[in-house]
């Protein structure tokens, strides 16, 4: 019985990654496809987990192979990927530029 569940787990888990990955892929084909120029904040996620309350799912949304997919996707579509430091960056006004 330990064995058939140990089974049944990893098969779902497996459905689970495959579903992850193919999400993955359709988001980021699409975004390369339709932007020239992406801009992504270069973000550490071992200092996002640090909560607590958002640990598991910073944690389970694969950021990294995102981050991966963009960019071998953009150098086969000859499109440009930039990584920007997160520094001060959700402080910059959309509107006027303020940084405060």
């Amino acid at each position: 019985n330990w064995q058939k569940a140990q089974k049944s787990k990893a098969k779902c888990q497996a459905k689970v990654a495959n579903q992850r990955r193919d999400y993955l892929h359709k988001l980021t084909t699409h975004l390369v496809k339709q932007y020239d120029v992406i801009i992504i904040e270069d973000l550490k996620t071992k200092n996002l987990q640090k909560n607590h309350h958002l640990a598991k799912s910073i944690a389970n949304a694969s950021w990294r192979m995102f981050r991966q997919m963009l960019e071998y996707k953009c150098e086969w579509y000859g499109k440009k990927l930039i990584a920007v430091d997160p520094k001060k960056t959700s402080r910059i006004c959309s509107k006027c530029g303020y940084n405060s």
